[in-house]
């Protein structure tokens, strides 16, 4: 059996700040419980004995399913008439606010 293991708040709050998620401080806790709820979870289902069990990784019975990839003029726009109302637009690309900054 395994030892339980507790999610800290300050791990929450890596975890947030990882993941760029903003957090109430009303939250922080409920987390950390709900992260080592589901580490508890884990843990019993790693205990099950599942040796004699052949590995499963497709269960629907369908093989890759696939088609010709052929571009259909009904349903493209082009270039010009996808950018047509856009904003802001340079050399027929959107231009858009930076959103990931450099660290």
């Amino acid at each position: 059996m395994h030892q339980p293991i507790a999610v800290t708040i300050d791990e929450v709050k890596k975890i947030a700040k990882l993941a760029n998620l903003p957090l109430q401080n009303n939250e922080e806790e409920l987390f950390a419980k709900q992260f080592s709820d589901t580490i508890a979870v884990v843990n019993e289902l790693n205990e099950i004995d599942t040796s004699g069990i052949p590995a499963t990784y497709q269960v629907n019975g369908l093989s890759n399913i696939s088609r010709d990839d052929v571009v259909d003029p009904k349903y493209t726009l082009s270039q010009e008439e996808a950018t047509s109302q856009a904003d802001q637009k340079h050399e027929g690309f959107f231009v858009v606010k930076r959103v990931i900054d450099a660290q």
